[in-house]
């Protein structure tokens, strides 16, 4: 099979599949197909990549080399996960039998991935896939008065970093240097306040809709959904109200305008991204790639020994919002 050749396999409901063949070589697999590899990304926005065999992290990070156009240092994460290797991280901390909702990576970062590479090192005995929602749809089913205001005005998110949820300041930076993390913040239009007991509060605005670099569709590119207080459990949330009050949340999110954001929103925000998944489950050696600017992703609730890595690729510019600070 040669790389003009590569085709996928299309099925309603299901990200486009492609067959690599029998495995063994992934890096060389995707050293000889990474040019029709990234075309068929820019045609579906996601492609399936079955029969590679990916066994390893090193595999994973041997694939990632060849695809992308460098490894992406994560910064500002929500929750603490392991670098395992060379731009190879582990899952997002998550319970198994909670489903996390469609999101794209890190779109609150002013320097994002434009390309997720999940690896399934192991299935789980149930459940567990990884849906997939074409944001572009997203953006045309939500009622077009809630898209234009995001798009004027942009979102708001506010982190106050401590030990209840989520990665700590020095997790999410990458240093327990104070002044580091101030000119980072400076950098990325970030508002920071330093709390008396060592904890440290943000507030960024962020384009919230945007359009896709080589589509040229507007996607529905934001975390207000996943990141609001309504996305906690009810309990936890109200616990964590009486402890710290409403500044003190791990994190909310608000319209740009600064208003508070209804939790009627946020389900129908949800709703629409229901609306539009698609799923395939997971087999072992699997590799998903993922146009992160165009398709957001979650993760279903699964039973028994689920192994996922990702690794982020192709680190691109989102314009800091005007008068963002």
């Amino acid at each position: 099979m040669t790389g003009s050749l590569l085709g996928v396999r299309p099925h309603p409901g299901r990200p486009p599949v492609l067959d690599a063949g029998p495995g063994g070589d992934a890096a060389g697999w995707t050293e000889r197909h990474g040019d029709a590899l990234r075309d068929l990304l820019d045609d579906h926005g996601v492609v399936l990549v079955r029969g590679l065999g990916l066994r390893t992290v090193a595999d994973v990070a041997g694939v990632a080399a060849r695809l992308g156009t460098g490894s992406y240092v994560e910064r500002e994460a929500i929750a603490a996960r392991t670098l395992l290797s060379d731009g190879v991280y582990s899952a997002t901390p998550w319970p198994a039998r909670q489903p996390m909702c469609a999101h794209h990576e890190l779109s609150y970062v002013l320097d994002t991935p434009a390309t997720l590479l999940f690896a399934c090192l192991r299935a789980p005995e149930t459940g567990g896939a990884t849906p997939l929602v074409d944001t572009s749809r997203v953006a045309a089913d939500l009622p077009p008065a809630l898209v234009d205001r995001v798009e004027r005005e942009g979102w708001i998110l506010t982190r106050s970093y401590g030990d209840d949820i989520g990665a700590s300041w020095e997790q999410a930076f990458g240093t327990a240097d104070r002044d580091a993390v101030e000119r980072y913040c400076r950098a990325n239009a970030i508002d920071t306040v330093w709390t008396p007991d060592g904890g440290l509060r943000t507030r960024q605005r962020r384009h919230g809709v945007l359009m896709h670099p080589v589509t040229g569709q507007r996607v529905w590119f934001n975390q207000i959904a996943f990141l609001s207080e309504f996305a906690m459990d009810p309990e936890v949330r109200e616990f964590l109200l009486e402890m710290h009050g409403p500044d003190g949340l791990p994190f909310s999110t608000r319209f740009g305008d600064g208003s508070p954001v209804p939790e009627a929103v946020v389900d129908e925000i949800n709703a629409a991204h229901d609306r539009h998944a698609v799923r395939e489950p997971w087999q072992d050696g699997d590799l998903l790639v993922v146009d992160n600017l165009r398709f957001a992703h979650g993760r279903d609730p699964y039973t028994g020994d689920r192994h996922v890595v990702v690794a982020m690729t192709d680190g691109v510019a989102v314009p800091a919002f005007e008068g963002a600070r």
